[in-house]
């Protein structure tokens, strides 16, 4: 058939290796893989070194000549490619899981497909709680089912058993990411996109140790240029994955030491000593030189045993300490002379049981050029079958310039996405700010913080939110979402300062706002509460709060009154008290002339005001229970109502809450004095406030009184 004319699905698989990329396009016809065509382009310098990539630009530029050679082979445009990656610092982790059912269920290719990804997943945390290199990433280039079982038991297949729990035992292999992105980044220099990756051991067992060759202890044996890989099977499955880093490119760089040349003139030597019994080459001072092939086996003796020696170690030490009953060797370093034969009496098996393997393992493989089959191609091949069991079920995208591979159930999302890269929850979701703590009254108490903003999503550039499907390569970045601002709070935020306290003010109903203690020192409902702080709300002003609130001056000599009870600016002042402020003169005169003021802005500064003050202070000190003052020159007391008495001055007799007391010793009188006379303690409240009447009405405390006039003084309940 004309591969021109094919239309199928083609597969563009890339084996890039340390000398030379090997690019092959085919497809799969029934149990056939047909190859349409196969190019191979070698470095035209060391980009690559120990199989892993140095210059990422002439990789690049190599793998897009190659691309675009095979293009015209085939009359169509590739853009996906399936790549392996070398096994240079290889790690490995073996792992088991289980998932129950509900109930006995069959199992579908969707349930198999689940585990698998439950059993990398389960892998990667364990590689990740054991990896010492904490400042290397490390990514998930492969993996392989050992074993699956069927409620507890080995089953080779579970797809169709009904089943209570099935399991799986797996391999998952890890490379530092530094070796996976100069991959990809040089596979997009090339404008391709990565349809799937793998490990080269991985891709070279699909063909190299067929099925039904894996129920033997076999090991194969992947000699490159910079890396020789190896995978264990036995039981019919693949054990473990291994590498030691040491291959072709050793025995080059000897070869070149000796003939005094450049590594491409040596890899020529190296060679043409396989096939030609004397080899001709010219040395960096450009003088003619020939050497014979058993010259050149001496040159590399040494090194080819230790390369065997290196190999074989590594050979039991997978395989649990002991040899394995046979080799396969693939790779273009596996043709090196006497090599096979030095594997094989380093492991301690028959010589024939160590050997290349190339045509022996491609019956099934067709060629639609002129292809000679050999070990050169096991690995390219076999990359191109990996597609086929990995394309069905995972997928690679692209999250914050990390690349990572999911299971693809055909409803992957961005939040999906997110978890596979274990990207934080609450980076996906606006955080709230940090909370404030505090105390209030010896209660605790907590300010929220305020919601910050989503996190910002994108794919391939377009906007997206976390609910947003997702494909294979797609682009996927997400900025973390933000923090809000911290928990905040003013004292006057708090519910405890929204009610007011309520004194009355020379009469005057003044409502006034609670003040607050934090930490023992005062602040005002503007002071911004501090985690960790301890408020207590105040159920009372004192005097002087009390003036510095209603922004008012008073003169200094003038008296202060907490419900009728001399006071100073200390005194505290609760609920429904009464605070009054007064200035008396002490000169006689009559009740005309009488100066009686509750006015707040009053400014008198005469003498005789505070010499009279001082005798008010006397008057309300009794009242209080202290020794009433005594007043020289005080004339007699008159022995009736209104007459003069034996002491001076006249008495009166007023009604004083339905009883007739009697006041004495003054030439007048004033509603205070009546406190002298009966049993009323102003310093105890005893209810909401004081109530003070005269002849039915409101009193006004320093205005006169008269004989027979009725007055009631109480605490209103």
């Amino acid at each position: 058939m004309d591969r021109k004319k094919y239309t199928g699905q083609l597969v563009f698989g890339l084996d890039i290796g340390t000398r030379s990329i090997v690019g092959t396009v085919g497809y799969k016809s029934g149990n056939q893989f047909v190859v349409m065509a196969q190019r191979v382009k070698e470095h035209e310098t060391r980009a690559m070194l120990d199989g892993q990539i140095h210059d990422i630009q002439k990789v690049g530029e190599t793998i897009r000549v190659v691309k675009e050679e095979l293009e015209e082979a085939i009359g169509r445009k590739l853009s996906e490619v399936c790549i392996a990656a070398a096994g240079r610092v290889l790690k490995t982790v073996t792992t088991h899981v289980e998932y129950p059912f509900t109930g006995d269920k069959e199992v579908s290719q969707e349930d198999i497909y689940g585990i698998i990804s439950a059993g990398v997943e389960r892998a990667y945390q364990e590689f990740l709680e054991k990896k010492e290199e904490e400042d290397i990433k490390f990514y998930c280039v492969g993996h392989s089912v050992v074993r699956y079982y069927l409620n507890g038991y080995p089953m080779g297949n579970l797809e169709g058993h009904k089943a209570r729990t099935i399991g799986v035992d797996l391999i998952a292999t890890f490379l530092p990411d530094d070796v996976v992105d100069g991959l990809y980044k040089a596979v997009e220099l090339a404008g391709l996109s990565v349809s799937s990756l793998t490990l080269e051991p991985i891709a070279a067992i699909q063909l190299a140790i067929p099925e039904r060759f894996r129920m033997l202890n076999i090991a194969l044996l992947d000699v490159g240029a910079g890396t020789s890989d190896i995978s264990i099977t036995n039981d019919g499955c693949i054990l473990a994955y291994g590498m030691i880093p040491v291959a072709g490119d050793a025995l080059t760089e000897e070869i070149a030491r000796h003939c005094l040349v450049d590594f491409a003139a040596a890899e020529q030597i190296k060679r043409d000593a396989g096939e030609m019994e004397t080899v001709s080459y010219t040395d960096i001072m450009l003088l003619p030189q020939t050497i014979s092939s058993e010259e050149v086996r001496k040159v590399i003796a040494d090194l080819v045993e230790d390369m065997a020696i290196q190999a074989a170690e590594k050979i039991k030490e997978l395989n649990g300490d002991k040899p394995v009953s046979a080799v396969f060797v693939v790779g273009g370093g596996g043709k090196i002379p006497g090599y096979t034969d030095a594997i094989a009496d380093k492991l301690g098996i028959a010589r024939q049981r160590v050997a290349l393997r190339g045509e022996e393992v491609m019956q099934q493989i067709v060629f639609e050029e002129d292809i000679k089959k050999d070990s050169l191609l096991v690995t390219p091949i076999g990359i191109c079958l990996n597609f086929y069991e990995q394309s069905n079920n995972f997928i690679f995208v692209s999250f914050n310039n990390n690349r990572i591979k999911i299971y693809d159930n055909n409803k992957l999302n961005v939040a999906d996405a997110a978890m596979q890269m274990q990207f934080p929850n609450d980076g996906l979701f606006p955080k709230r700010g940090k909370e404030l703590n505090f105390k209030v009254n010896g209660k605790q108490r907590m300010a929220r913080g305020q919601m910050g903003e989503a996190a910002v999503i994108t794919v391939n550039g377009e906007p997206a939110d976390i609910h947003s499907p997702i494909h294979a390569n797609d682009i996927i970045k997400v900025i973390e979402s933000t923090a809000g601002e911290e928990g905040r709070m003013k004292i006057g935020d708090l519910p405890e300062t929204s009610e007011s306290l309520t004194v009355f003010v020379n009469d005057k109903k003044v409502e006034v706002p609670r003040f607050a203690s934090v930490n023992g020192v005062l602040q005002s409902n503007y002071y911004e509460i501090q985690d960790g702080d301890e408020i207590e709300i105040l159920n009372y002003y004192t005097v002087g709060q009390i003036i510095e609130f209603m922004d008012v001056v008073l003169d200094k000599h003038m008296n202060l009154y907490v419900n009728h009870v001399l006071a100073d600016e200390e005194t505290p002042v609760y609920e429904n008290f009464s605070v009054t402020w007064t200035l008396e003169k002490l000169q006689r005169m009559d009740a005309a002339d009488t100066d009686v003021t509750d006015n707040i802005d009053t400014d008198v500064t005469d003498k005789a005001d505070a010499t009279h003050k001082a005798d008010t202070v006397n008057r309300v000190n009794t009242a209080e229970g202290t020794d009433k003052a005594e007043t020289e020159d005080v004339p007699e007391e008159k022995t009736e109502n209104g007459a003069e008495s034996e002491t001076g001055g006249k008495s009166i007799q007023v009604i004083v809450n339905h009883n007739p007391i009697t006041l004495r010793g003054k030439d007048k009188y004033i509603y205070v004095d009546i406190f002298e006379a009966i049993d009323i303690d102003l310093s105890r409240p005893r209810g909401k406030g004081i109530v003070t009447t005269l002849n039915g009405r409101k009193a006004q405390y320093m205005e006169p009184i008269n004989a027979g006039d009725v007055i009631e003084v109480y605490w209103q309940s």
